[in-house]
Order: C-alpha cells, then structure tokens, then sequence
C-alpha cells in the first residue's frame, strides 16, 4: 500500500503541478488578450486621427492658398489706387510729363511690392545670353557690341525666389565668324607688331 500510497502522492503532485501550469497559462493568455486589447485601441485610435487628418489636410491648404492670394492682392491695391489716380488727373495734367512721372511712379511701386514676394527682374540687356533665363526671339548683327550679348530686351522675365517663372524675351548679337587663312595651320601668324 505504500507503493501505492506513493504514486498517488505522485499522481497528486503531478496534478497540482499541470494544474498549477494551467493557471500560469490562463493568467499569460488573459494578460496577452488585455495586451492584445490595448494595442487594438491603440490602433483605432490612430486610425480615426489619420481619418481626421485626411479630411483637415485639404481645408487647411485651401484656407492656407485663399490666405495667401488674399494677402498679395492687398498689397496690390495701393498700386491700383495710385493707378487710379493717376487716370483721373491726367486729363488735367499740364504737361505729358507728369503723367509719365505718375506712371513711373506706379511701375516702381509694382516692382517693390513684386520684389516683397519674392519676384525680381531678370537682368538682360548688356548681358551675355543665356538659355536659363533668356529667350532669343530675333538675332541682329552689331559689330560694336560682344558676340551673343543681348541687344534688346522685347519682354523682361522674372524669377520668383530664384526659379525662373517667365524668361527674357530677347535680341541676340550675333557676329559673323571670322574667315580661318586658308594654308597649313602649324604655320606662323605673322606678327602683327613688327609690321607697324
């Protein structure tokens, strides 16, 4: 009897050791579902955020792009104003001269409020052509002037913060290439002090 006394003792301790095991198990798998939970709280959370965010995103550039237009056309009223002005007093003007400095006057207040938003004028006559921010739209011949430099402006370009946004639209010197001697072209070029 004591054999088995001994392998009920056995049997018993096994038992409270799988049962034991089996509350471990319960008490891991109730822990990993509260786990498991929390995450997908989480993760439905974090879906209605981005759903919101989806939805403001597009209003918030709207307001931002009305913000904006509204902003540079209230900085382009003044100039109209004076424009204005300008119209109305020039039928009463003395001479045609004041009317022109009125309209100077505006055109250099239009470049100052262009200028504050980032616009500036593209430099071209004078300067050498270049196809990034001119546009040649005629080609002339002037011998006083440089070989590809531009001659007249038709129509001035702009960048906005250094991109171009419309070139210059110009006219190009354009020299006639000069004759090569015909002969061998390893030979001397006479020197041209020593005949003087």
């Amino acid at each position: 009897m004591t054999a088995k006394r001994k392998d009920k003792s056995k049997e018993q301790k096994k038992l409270k050791a799988e049962q034991g095991d089996a509350e471990e198990f319960r008490a891991q798998i109730q822990d990993l579902q509260s786990q498991k939970d929390e995450v997908f709280e989480k993760l439905q959370r974090l879906s209605a955020d981005y759903a919101n965010f989806q939805k403001r995103v597009p209003k918030q550039i709207a307001d931002t792009i009305a913000y904006e237009k509204e902003r540079i056309i209230k900085s382009l009223l003044p100039a109209l104003d004076n424009f204005e002005h300008t119209l109305q007093n020039a039928s009463s003007a003395e001479n045609v001269d004041a009317v022109v400095k009125g309209v100077q006057i505006i055109y250099d207040q239009m470049l100052d409020i262009l200028k504050t938003h980032g616009v500036e004028v593209i430099k071209a006559l004078g300067e050498k052509f270049d196809p990034a921010t001119h546009e040649a739209i005629m080609q002339k011949t002037d011998p006083a002037g440089q070989d590809s430099a531009v001659l007249e402006e038709f129509q001035k370009g702009y960048k906005l913060n250094g991109r171009v946004i419309r070139p210059t639209k110009v006219i190009v010197n354009k020299l006639p290439s000069e004759q090569q001697p015909q002969g061998d072209p390893h030979q001397e070029k006479p020197d041209l002090q020593k005949a003087e």
